[in-house]
């Protein structure tokens, strides 16, 4: 039998002592938790040894395993086209009415991979070693290295499924650089490179939907986990077209739906991203890790005014060639940007930052920029009495380069970035703020990607990743093709080499219990009869996890955030308006179930948040920083993964700690100057 019983082991213990709980009372300590599945040995040879010693099933018993994959993204088409390919019945979900339309498509910068073709240094071993840097210590050094040697092998897969990364003159594959590193490791597609992976993962998703594999179900959303002697065993999902409530098993259920970032409301995700079928896992089991890693990217498009529902991002590329600065002097704020002289401007990030300049970490540089925004030094319109926005200006690239190289590199990002605020980038510089992009956080999992839930595999952003508590620019891409592509079919694999399983029968206890459930969530939405609708409780619960668990976060607002968020959603329940009928198609049902887990999610990063006192990657304390404003870690203390457990309805969550071990890099203050 797999090993699934020793994921909690108590006589493991953490040997640190807490000096701070800021979080006490609101939470109860459990045992801890460890990765049971990650073999020992030298770091370079653990990934081969977890491949050689996974069980097989063999090609007749494939055709009898069945495996549902939720989400079709680049983790989730990429998982669906290899395990079908492998030759298992896979049944592949998505809310969108195409995989091809999965947020993925939204990345836009590259994606990274140690190839080293520049001859400027590059290793599996940088690329493992800066990961675990930009991660601020606080990911485990099998899994990261794990990526950084499947990197190489991601960039081949996709280009024999015909990616057009861009070349240089002679044929090769070119590279450009991205924050927080020093080598030229990112492959890229103009500026549409989450597209182009998209479409090569979706194009052999397709080749096994026509070899009978493989069968999708677009424009269902799953709405609960069907958990079964211990065991996922299937799914409820909602067909968002007709209305009906569909149940499906399986021997084994892969989540890869993608983060939670629109808890925040304004983000750069599309407006369909949720946390309901990680949530629902959650809440039967599963362990949520680090929910309150959030990062903020931090070349996004401004806030225009109070009416917006998204933000759009920008990509980090663009900081490659655009110096991003600010005026010295308030009274320049107002004046167009042409007109204010050379003398008169600061580039704040390479002052700051001379080694890295504009090629800092994403989260160091979202929170220099709120710096300069708060002194007053912002730019753009004022919305609600303050400017947030600075410059990334080319004019200096232009001027060396040429613009038919600028318009090479960069051409669809300053189109879209013309249409959007009416703005030529050419003659004038972008203006740029941070915004929630990515979430760190997710479903804890072993080495082999299984959730405490057995038969629960978990892939991409949806789970706690790899990422520790800040991501590096364009690992996200790179996350979810290794888990799709590589990781994830070698190690389901031992698993699955148990079975064929037993059938689970309609009329199972557990089945109809989570199917009741559904109906009675759905039934209480349409018979609440409110006069709010369901977007104004979206939009509010945003304005509090921004304001007080966003760029900066203190004891005293994460209380008060806790209070709010308690005190909204029992209003929510209360006073909630969902119109139309559950027959049919009803987006404000959907918007419901949606945000309904966002409000006990946004309460669960809250007190992640308050029980972490002290600032590394996306999670900044302000009691914990040094003197001269950047991040302060605490690693006596809290050098572990926050693994949370559902307490139950009205309970308080139950804190299992991973410890983290560093066996092969010195943990110390991360410095990019």
């Amino acid at each position: 039998m797999p090993d699934t019983t020793n994921t909690f082991d108590a006589s493991h213990t953490i040997s640190h002592e807490e000096e701070y709980d800021d979080a006490a009372g609101y939470y109860v300590q459990g045992d801890p938790v460890r990765d049971t599945k990650a073999p020992g040995g030298p770091l370079d040879e653990r990934w081969n040894t977890r491949q050689f010693e996974a069980r097989i099933a063999n090609p007749a018993n494939r055709r009898r395993l069945s495996v549902i994959v939720v989400g079709t993204g680049l983790a989730g088409a990429s998982a669906a086209a290899t395990l079908g390919e492998a030759g298992y019945v896979v049944k592949a979900f998505c809310y969108q009415d195409s995989p091809r339309r999965a947020h993925s498509i939204a990345a836009q910068g590259g994606i990274n991979a140690a190839k080293n073709y520049k001859g400027d240094g590059d290793s599996v071993y940088r690329l493992f070693y800066d990961t675990i840097k930009g991660g601020d210590y606080r990911s485990r050094e099998s899994n990261v290295y794990r990526l950084a040697q499947v990197s190489t092998s991601i960039i081949d897969q996709c280009v024999a499924q015909g990616v057009p990364f861009a070349r240089e003159y002679g044929g090769l594959l070119d590279n450009r650089s991205f924050g927080g590193v020093q080598v030229s490791r990112t492959f890229y597609a103009r500026g549409q490179t989450g597209q182009q992976l998209l479409i090569g993962a979706y194009q052999a998703l397709e080749r096994q939907v026509a070899a009978g594999t493989v069968r999708c179900y677009t424009r269902h959303e799953m709405v609960e986990l069907i958990v079964v002697d211990g065991r996922a065993r299937g799914i409820i999902v909602r067909d968002l077209v007709t209305g009906e409530i569909e149940t499906y098993f399986a021997d084994v259920v892969v989540l890869a739906s993608g983060g939670y970032g629109n808890v925040f409301y304004l983000s750069t995700n599309a407006m369909g991203c949720n946390v309901t079928a990680t949530w629902r896992a959650h809440r039967k089991g599963a362990l949520m890790a680090n929910p309150c890693y959030t990062q903020i990217h931090p070349t996004c498009i401004p806030v225009s005014g109070a009416h917006q529902s998204k933000l759009t991002l920008m990509s980090e590329s663009l900081r490659n060639d655009g110096r991003i600065w600010v005026p010295k002097s308030d009274a320049d704020c107002t004046k167009d940007p042409r007109e204010i002289p050379e003398e008169d401007r600061d580039y704040y990030l390479e002052r700051i930052y001379p080694a890295f300049g504009n090629l800092v970490p994403r989260d160091i540089a979202s929170r220099q920029a709120k710096n300069v925004c708060d002194e007053g030094r912002g730019v753009g319109p004022e919305v609600e009495g303050v400017r947030r926005g600075v410059y990334l200006d080319f004019a200096e690239a232009i001027d060396r380069l040429g613009r038919p190289a600028i318009e090479a590199k960069y051409g669809n990002l300053f189109d879209m970035y013309a249409r959007i605020t009416g703005e030529d980038p050419y003659e004038v510089p972008m203006r740029i703020y941070p915004a929630v992009h990515y979430v760190m956080g997710g479903l804890w999992v072993d080495y082999d990607l299984q959730s405490t839930i057995p038969g629960l595999f978990v892939t991409g952003e949806a789970n706690f990743s790899d990422h520790g508590a800040n991501r590096l620019g364009a690992s996200a891409l790179m996350q979810g093709l290794a888990d799709g592509y590589f990781v994830l079919p070698n190690t389901i694999r031992d698993y699955l080499a148990e079975g064929p399983f037993d059938k689970i029968a309609e009329d199972d206890p557990a089945v109809v219990e989570a199917q009741q459930s559904v109906k009675d969530r759905i039934a209480r939405f349409m018979s609440t009869g409110g006069t709010r609708s369901v977007d104004s409780y979206h939009r509010e619960l945003g304005n509090i996890m921004w304001e007080y668990c966003g760029m900066e976060r203190t004891e005293e607002g994460l209380r008060k955030a806790i209070d709010l968020i308690r005190g909204l959603r029992d209003d929510f329940w209360r006073n909630v308006r969902v119109l139309g009928s559950a027959e049919g198609m009803n987006q404000s049902l959907e918007k419901a179930g949606r945000v309904a887990d966002f409000f006990e999610l946004g309460e669960l990063m809250c007190i992640d948040a308050l029980n972490r006192r002290e600032s590394c990657g996306g999670h900044f304390r302000t009691e914990s920083q040094t003197e001269d404003g950047e991040a302060l870690r605490h690693d006596d203390q809290y050098a572990y993964v926050a693994a949370w457990e559902w307490g139950g309805d009205d309970e308080r969550p139950i804190l299992h700690k991973e410890a983290l071990d560093y066996e092969f890099t010195e943990m110390k203050q991360r410095s990019y100057k």
